[in-house]
């Protein structure tokens, strides 16, 4: 497991290899670690692989050694997660362009990064009206007093009325942030910031000192809507970055709700927008809101669904069952687990869970796991 972070780390340093080509990498390698070792001729038969990237690949791998990288980068950047680390939030596993490393500050809660807890996003535009601030309080206040973390991205504006709300109700909030977890942008939010690392969590899949750039902001957009299961849009014109993560949440499949706002205003056109193209009314009824997003799938309601607790081996789907055959009554390391299966860390992961949830495996300390008796 170790060593796996450790080439997610190096390869996410090489120019030109985003996201996208990393889970290529991943899933014609089997790991990262063998990716890394690969000729340039194999290299080159994953897709998105041309010329110019391969170059790139060649000349920046060898100058760079990954074990030693990711010493040298956990003394400025202790805490981050990769897809290799069992607690890499799994809702970003879902989709296609997970960051593959996510740097963090503050308290964590598993419950938010297995996906068993309520995470519900609310961006919005940096100059809202008093109505779009009031009805962002009001939500934020109603979500964290139900339980629910809201995520949002620490700009001016929707942003810093629904993480300020939300800690003021005492709930738990996460901010997502387009610079490093060390950088506050804006300045002025510093002492909102700091009540977010002792009542949530900042997070962003850029390393310390990374000041802020227009282009980070709508790519951290995505992070807000693959790590919440809806995306409230409380107020924004036409050309606004919430749109751009309510884009996101709509390809990842989340939920999108947006406020209603008058038809002359400036400030509700995206909202409107938004609106006839399908995305849910935020109705004035808070409890019913609460309704509709308690509602949505989580990942541990298995009591919910009585095939799920009648399955049987013989019926597990196929890659599920061949996870399930690799583990016995003794306990195996995570790391066995995926060399036995073949499968990518990500997919084992995931299936372990399912498996848990299922009732069928149990974890034990160390990354450990065996049939349940």
């Amino acid at each position: 497991m170790g060593q796996e972070r450790a080439y997610w780390l190096a390869w996410s340093q090489i120019s030109g290899v985003g996201p996208i080509l990393l889970q290529r990498l991943q899933q014609h390698f089997g790991t990262l670690a063998a990716a890394w070792d690969a000729k340039p001729t194999e290299l080159g038969q994953v897709e998105g692989f041309g010329f110019q990237t391969l170059q790139k690949v060649v000349q920046q791998r060898s100058r760079l050694h990954p074990e030693q990288f990711l010493q040298q980068h956990q003394q400025q950047n202790p805490n981050f997660w990769t897809p290799a680390d069992a607690d890499y939030p799994r809702l970003l596993l879902e989709i296609p362009s997970p960051p593959p490393i996510v740097y963090y500050r503050g308290e964590i809660d598993l419950q938010e990064n297995l996906a068993q807890k309520q995470l519900v996003g609310i961006v919005g535009t940096r100059q809202p009206s008093e109505y779009g601030m009031r009805w962002t309080r009001q939500i934020s206040t109603a979500l964290a007093k139900n339980g629910f973390t809201v995520v949002s991205g620490l700009a001016e504006g929707i942003d810093t009325e629904s993480h300020g709300a939300t800690v003021k109700a005492g709930g738990r909030t996460i901010a997502v942030l387009g610079t490093g977890v060390d950088v506050v942008y804006p300045s002025k939010n510093i002492e909102l910031y700091k009540q977010i690392l002792t009542a949530g969590l900042v997070v962003s899949e850029y390393p310390a000192k990374t000041p802020p750039d227009r282009t980070h902001f709508p790519r951290r957009n995505r992070i807000i809507a693959g790590l919440s299961r809806a995306v409230l849009v409380m107020e924004a014109p036409i050309k606004s970055g919430a749109l751009i993560t309510a884009s996101y949440a709509n390809d990842f499949g989340r939920d999108v709700y947006a406020l209603p706002g008058r038809l002359d205003d400036h400030s509700s056109q995206g909202c409107l927008k938004l609106l006839s193209q399908g995305a849910t009314p935020i109705v004035k009824e808070l409890d019913e809101l609460l309704k509709m997003l308690g509602a949505i799938p989580q990942l541990d309601s298995v009591e919910a669904s009585p095939s799920v607790q009648q399955l049987t081996l013989p019926s597990l789907p196929p890659e599920l069952q061949r996870v399930m055959d690799a583990i016995t009554s003794e306990a195996l390391a995570f790391d066995f687990i995926v060399q036995q299966t073949g499968i990518a860390t990500p997919e084992v992961s995931s299936a372990l869970l399912q498996l848990e949830l299922m009732g069928l495996v149990s974890q034990l300390p160390g990354m450990r796991y065996q049939r349940c008796s």
